[in-house]
């Protein structure tokens, strides 16, 4: 059977990643078939660049995304374009589509939604100090 799904590259505790087409017995990092994107999940919002035209070639043959690789196609849309492919749609709309509209940015990794859910202990002592002016010396509320 043939896979849709990550392959490691980057230094030590810097990963990236390639999106790869392989054969499910192959190690992870081993033998592949094609590679038809990149993902890097360090920068914010994480990052992917996906070949949908050769996305959607290998699911019409058969191959099936991994676990991992099934929520990143989520979470860019391409997985909502594929459904609505094998419903008949064209492929080129599909493909405009995919490379008009830039990918929403996942809540998960996103820093500004992190940190308005969750202020760091300096951001809320900030914001619960009394500003001090510097005539009177005293703080204002």
């Amino acid at each position: 059977m043939v896979r849709i799904r990550l392959r490691r590259v980057g230094s030590r505790h810097q990963p990236s990643f390639r999106i790869v087409v392989t054969d499910r017995e192959s190690p992870r990092d081993g033998r592949f078939l094609e590679v038809i994107g990149h993902y890097n999940p360090r920068t914010q919002p994480a990052t992917v660049d996906l070949d949908e035209a050769r996305l959607y070639h290998w699911l019409q043959h058969g191959a099936q995304p991994s676990d991992s690789m099934g929520q990143i196609l989520r979470s860019v849309g391409s997985w909502a374009r594929w459904e609505r492919f094998k419903g008949g749609e064209a492929l080129d709309g599909l493909l405009t589509e995919a490379g008009s509209s830039p990918a929403a940015p996942d809540p998960r990794t996103s820093r500004i939604a992190a940190s308005a859910a969750h202020p760091s202990k300096k951001a809320r002592s900030k914001a619960a100090a009394p500003e001090v002016t510097p005539e009177s010396g005293t703080p204002e509320n």
